[in-house]
């Protein structure tokens, strides 16, 4: 069976950046439900769009086609006495406003604390890398109708209800 649109892909994957550092070692087989759900990174989707069991892929992604650009505007400095006592460099944090309910929730990570300053960075920690994508198709089947209605993969690997 190839991959199309309401298909289950799984996919034995690494990511690696664009000077060889590995990213991610892709240690359990990445299974997701095909054909414009988000579970994927478009451009790999597409990419992968009628490959058999077997096809291997790689891909470059520019970084608009993954985590995005960094944006230095993301990068805040705030009063140390803003934080509570025991936070470190590292430590991530949604900032959400109590004012506006429709705020984003951002997630912002520690990058420096000194002199009584906070440096904080909404970034995503892959923003502005190009990732290269190195995967081999494992296994696809037709997606169940209540995966499809769902927008995720059920069972195995996949996304679990409980009741």
């Amino acid at each position: 069976m190839q991959i199309a649109r309401n298909t289950v892909v799984t996919l034995n994957y690494r990511v690696t950046d664009s000077d060889g550092a590995t990213v991610d070692e892709g240690e359990k087989p990445l299974v997701y439900l095909h054909g414009g759900y988000g579970g994927i990174f478009d451009r790999l989707e597409e990419a992968l769009q009628g490959k058999d069991v077997g096809e291997k892929l790689l891909l470059k992604l520019e970084p608009e086609d993954a985590f995005g650009d960094y944006d230095a505007e993301l990068v805040e400095i705030e009063d140390r006495n803003l934080f509570p006592d025991d936070i470190s460099v590292g430590m991530q944090f949604e900032r959400g406003d109590e004012d506006d309910p429709e705020s984003d929730g951002t997630l912002f990570m520690i990058t420096d604390i000194a002199d009584g300053k906070v440096v904080v960075d909404g970034n995503h920690p892959l923003a502005g890398v190009s990732l290269i994508f190195d995967c081999t198709v494992t296994a696809v089947r037709a997606a169940t109708a209540q995966e499809v209605e769902h927008g995720h993969v059920h069972g195995e690997g996949g996304h679990h209800h409980i009741h």
